[in-house]
């Protein structure tokens, strides 16, 4: 028989046992849930991209283990009043690429891991988020779609000493000064909107009206059009949205005998209701509405407008014909976005491509002042992709990606027609 001492003991022993595994119960409840793994993601890729949009995600690629990891910090806008859609093609294209790059032994023997963070159009967002990211140690950032952000980020990147590659971003000023920190995918504004008024001028219209909002990127573009234009015999009608309604600006292109209206807007609006009420006006059944920044690509714009959407010319960064490499990366995007991905995808791939390349050539640890861009030679999914210096452009450029001006097909509004190319 036991004493009644052992019989206390053990009665202490039990109410310990079951004290501590209740705390440490509580205490496991209590962590939060950072990271999602690439299994979770991938399976199902827009639930798993939804997930991210915490205030401390992380994104596919790899689970961090062990500190083993090398980390990206990938920006790209998931949220309003940022380009949603356009933000989940670029973590598409960035979150395939490190699937592909980890599948394939990872860099150095390391995997990738994808530190996502949410810019939602919002330049101060995102520089915060650069300063964060930093912390978490990446050794690069990569993406970002909307202009005025990736300036911010940028800048941002260039105080920190920390690479840059920018996948979609076009404004040709991404940086005050010229730095080695930074290198871009995407065309510079001014090579795309060149090739584009070559297309408006090609076509005949000589008389073109713009639809302006206040920004730095559609001022840049308004002057880009104005500047080419006019000693090719073009004049730019500047059309201020603050101060004019959707049917006020049918009246001024009918005043001015515009042949031509280039939407430099916002979307969905005032984008929308100004093609809609365009395309309402008797009087303007042979104008032609242009968006030279790309609004038509995505399935919102064809699912808002339907059959007004179809024959607006926009440019497109893709070749006419994609490599062996692009052809796989088209297929494994589809079944991602379950649509077919846009040219962003493909820069959000290609970055990573790019970055992966730096990467296995100078070293998993955060990359040196060395000019990583100029001795980039890779094959990425839209052609090869090497980096120089070019006047007027203050960061690194593939010069050049391929471009296209292109509409969708009134006849089969899901198919593009390409209408120029450079």
């Amino acid at each position: 028989m036991s004493s009644p001492w052992f019989s206390f003991g053990l009665w202490v022993l039990t109410l310990v046992s079951i004290f501590v595994y209740t705390r440490v119960a509580v205490i496991n409840c209590s962590l939060p849930l950072t990271r999602v793994s690439a299994t979770q993601a991938n399976h199902n890729p827009l639930q798993g991209r939804h997930q991210q949009v915490s205030t401390s995600q992380s994104s596919s690629g790899a689970e961090r283990t062990d500190g083993a990891s090398v980390r990206i910090g990938a920006l790209v806008p998931l949220s309003r009043p940022g380009w949603v859609e356009a933000g989940q093609h670029l973590l598409a294209g960035l979150d395939l690429a490190v699937r592909d790059v980890n599948d394939n032994g990872g860099v150095l023997g390391r995997p990738l891991e994808l530190i996502v963070r949410d810019t939602a159009a919002d330049p101060q967002k995102a520089a915060a988020a650069v300063d964060e990211l930093a912390r978490l140690g990446v050794v690069a950032l990569a993406g970002e779609y909307h202009s005025v952000v990736a300036r911010a980020v940028a800048a941002r990147a260039d105080a920190l000493g920390l690479p840059f590659l920018c996948s979609s971003a076009v404004l040709d000023a991404l940086t005050e000064q010229p730095t080695d920190w930074v290198a871009r995918l995407a065309p510079a504004q001014s090579h795309g909107w060149q090739i584009y008024a070559d297309f408006l001028l090609s076509a005949g219209h000589r008389r073109i009206a713009v639809a302006t909002q206040p920004s730095i990127y559609w001022a840049s573009g308004a002057r880009i059009l104005r500047d080419y234009l006019a000693p090719r015999g073009g004049t730019i009608l500047e059309l201020d949205m603050r101060t004019l309604a959707p049917e006020a600006v049918c009246d001024e292109l009918v005043d001015h005998r515009a042949t031509a209206l280039l939407l430099l807007v916002g979307h969905p609006e005032p984008a929308v209701s100004i093609v809609r009420s365009v395309r309402r006006d008797q009087r303007l059944a042979e104008i032609l509405i242009g968006a030279p920044a790309g609004q038509p690509e995505f399935v919102e714009w064809a699912t808002l407008l339907g059959d007004d959407g179809v024959s607006i010319p926009f440019l497109r960064y893709l070749p006419e014909r994609l490599s062996s490499l692009g052809v796989r990366v088209e297929a494994s995007l589809r079944e991602r976005l379950t649509e077919a991905p846009s040219f962003v995808a493909f820069e959000g791939y290609d970055t990573i491509t790019v970055l992966t390349d730096v990467l296995r050539s100078h070293g998993v640890n955060r990359v040196g002042s060395t000019e990583p861009w100029s001795h980039v030679v890779v094959e990425g999914t839209r052609g090869k992709i090497q980096f120089s210096r070019t006047p007027g452009i203050s960061v690194w450029q593939w010069t050049w990606p391929p471009v296209q001006v292109v509409d969708r097909d009134p006849d089969e509004p899901d198919r593009f027609r390409i209408l120029h190319a450079s």
